[in-house]
């Protein structure tokens, strides 16, 4: 009794090492690294004080010189797709397991991960730069795990005047007297006497990013990873607009709608002539 069941247990064993093996040959799903490059033209920004020696310094189109103290901006929305047209969603309206926070102070941040993509090829990369609208409300409840991320003091991703999310937030200085650089870009509501009830969409600052793999990211057996450049010369020297810091046109730390819509179709692109702003691929590793 004691042999039978000694062989009984190893043909279970047997079957389910054949069976492993048979998935890691024949895989459904795999997953996909989404890495994202910030940079200044071809350099990749570097982090510093007004008087830092470290931080990179960027030029603008019209010679104005800046560098940058905090770089952080919100992807969300995520889809990707395959060679035949059908389009993958990613957690598109679960921002716990669907939306990030780059934040280029934290290199684990600049890797996202996509888990359980199913096998195939896959030719382009949609996303968005910042929170549609239908899920741009400050819910602790429903997402408590992103609130709590784009919350958090070294991050502060939240509008202190509103109920949603800033989409990007850019700090540091320009000019050789370095003056103080502050953009923050964000949809906008509009209501009467501060009342929730009466809100309307304002400024929609949320774009929809469509980018071009150079060729097909194949998931299979590999997981594929793909690197995004985020251009911020794009910033002040974009598709859509030169803006120069401390003009009448464009003060960048008073956020009247206006000036702040220059800033978000140069990052995110106008949505129409411009569908891909300052990101690019980079390259795509099989």
């Amino acid at each position: 009794m004691k042999t039978l069941t000694k062989y009984f247990l190893l043909f279970v064993s047997l079957s389910v090492l054949v069976s492993c093996s048979k998935d890691d040959d024949n895989p459904v799903a795999n997953n996909v690294t989404l890495h994202f490059n910030n940079a200044f033209k071809n350099t990749t920004i570097v982090l510093g004080a007004a008087t830092s020696s470290e931080a990179t310094a960027n030029t603008s189109a019209d010679g104005q010189v800046h560098h940058f103290a905090e770089l952080k901006y919100v992807i969300s929305n995520i889809r990707l797709i395959k060679a035949d047209g059908g389009e993958i969603p990613y957690h598109i309206n679960d921002l716990d397991k669907g939306a990030t926070v780059v934040d280029h102070s934290k290199p684990q941040t600049l890797d996202y991960l996509l888990t359980n993509i199913p096998v195939g090829e896959y030719r382009q990369l949609k996303f968005g730069l910042g929170v549609k609208a239908e899920l741009n409300t400050l819910d602790e409840v429903r997402f408590p795990d992103f609130y709590t991320k784009a919350g958090a003091n070294d991050t502060k991703m939240h509008w202190e005047w509103g109920t949603g999310y800033r989409f990007t937030k850019i700090e540091g200085f320009y000019d050789t007297d370095h003056k103080e650089l502050s953009i923050h870009t964000g949809s906008t509501v509009e209501g009467t006497n501060g009342d929730p009830d009466t809100y309307t969409q304002g400024v929609d600052a949320y774009r929809d990013i469509t980018l071009t793999l150079p060729h097909n990211a194949v998931v299979g057996k590999n997981a594929p990873r793909i690197t995004i450049n985020a251009d911020f010369d794009k910033l002040l020297s974009g598709k859509t607009n030169t803006v120069t810091l401390g003009s009448g046109n464009a003060t960048p730390s008073v956020h009247t709608a206006a000036n702040m819509v220059l800033f978000v179709d140069n990052l995110g692109g106008n949505g129409s002539s411009d569908i891909s702003g300052m990101f690019s691929i980079g390259s795509v590793e099989n």
